[in-house]
């Protein structure tokens, strides 16, 4: 048999100021406070440092020493792979990212899968405060967060009171848009929508259902449409909703195929969303509907896609909106009062909105 493999002990931080001949003190600002020490003496303890293979201070001792862990959570409530997939989401993360990036401290990612109530996730992260990002008001996961003694920012959704928020004026930016398919003449309109619950509801929408929907901003923007078609003498009560549970291109499809096999006479699909808007774009194709001459799709959120698509949509600086909230966050010990950004949004007119075609176009025209 060979020899048995004797095993170097590693260096401690002891250790290693004792072999340096200074403080302990002087070995931890060489990590955390450089501008503590000189130059030279910094190289030297950093080179001691790995002959010796001392792997530097302890995360986790330092964090419960600091009380601080040096990370921002982001609490999604969706699938990890939405952060990363869905546009309007990267680049709230981006932004988010850059504010973390500025401040000096890391970023974890608290997913929180849809339907499930297990909030361990939350209760497990390592950080010194949070930023939700766009759930209902009554998600468990949220409750375990505001129950955590660290700051809380809200992107989006839901409004509470006593908490910062980040987010657009989504009544004002959806009205315009709105009031923009009324000018053109459309009356006959239908709606796709974002999940209005925590419950799975791929069908049309029924009144009570949008007045008690737990996502706010989708029961604001659905609220805001119905304010102002209603001046314009259309009845909401007759305006049919589709509601999709999953945020993809595909359900929008679906959606707009739904929509459209059970009222094809609506003249305009307002979404609100771009990801629905492309979606119902696909299917206005699929149909052999050309858009705009025989389907008005309009969006929100101003997406990459959609811009290429020359869809006519409300714009909002995702990007901005990410960053804001984690400036907000990284200086909350700075204010008293909770604070409400609002950011400014941009209707932007594509080639995908026009005003409807009469009756002898629709059957007579080439």
């Amino acid at each position: 048999m060979g020899r048995p493999i004797r095993m170097r002990r590693q260096a401690t931080l002891a250790s290693l100021a004792a072999e340096l001949g200074v403080s302990r003190t002087t070995v931890s600002n060489a990590y955390n406070r450089p501008d503590q020490l000189s130059p030279e003496l910094r190289r030297r303890v950093l080179e001691t440092a790995r002959r010796l293979g001392y792997p530097g201070p302890d995360p986790v001792a330092r964090s419960l020493r600091t009380r601080k862990a040096g990370a921002v959570g982001l609490l999604l409530t969706e699938n990890l792979s939405y952060a990363f997939r869905d546009p309007a989401a990267i680049g709230v993360l981006e932004g988010l990212a850059l504010a973390c990036e500025d401040a000096g401290v890391g970023l974890h990612l608290v997913p929180a899968s849809p339907g499930r109530d297990d909030v361990a996730a939350v209760h497990r992260a390592g950080v010194d405060g949070f930023v939700v990002y766009s759930v209902p008001d009554d998600d468990p996961h949220l409750a375990a967060v505001l129950a955590r003694p660290v700051p809380t920012v809200v992107i989006d959704q839901p409004q509470i009171e006593g908490i910062d928020r980040v987010g657009p004026d989504d009544a004002a930016a959806i009205s315009k848009l709105a009031e923009h398919l009324v000018g053109l003449g459309h009356r006959q309109i239908g709606v796709l929508c974002m999940r209005l619950g925590r419950d799975r509801n791929d069908d049309f929408v029924s009144l009570d259902r949008q007045r008690g929907a737990h996502f706010h901003v989708q029961r604001t923007r659905l609220e805001a449409l119905a304010a102002s078609f209603k001046k314009a003498g259309v009845d909401w009560a007759s305006v049919p909703v589709v509601e999709r549970f999953d945020h993809t291109v595909d359900e929008g499809a679906s959606a707009a195929r739904q929509l459209l096999s059970a009222y094809p006479q609506v003249t305009a699909i307002v979404c609100t969303s771009d990801i629905l808007a492309l979606g119902a774009l696909a299917e206005a194709d699929r149909r052999g509907l050309r858009v705009p001459a025989d389907l008005t799709v309009t969006g929100f959120d101003g997406i990459s896609e959609a811009e290429r698509m020359g869809l006519t949509t409300v714009h909002q600086p995702v990007l901005e909106k990410g960053r804001a909230a984690g400036k907000l966050l990284l200086a909350s010990s700075e204010h008293v009062n909770p604070r409400v950004i609002t950011l400014e949004t941009d209707l932007r007119i594509g080639t995908t909105s026009a005003p409807p075609r009469t009756m002898e176009e629709h059957w007579f025209g080439p």
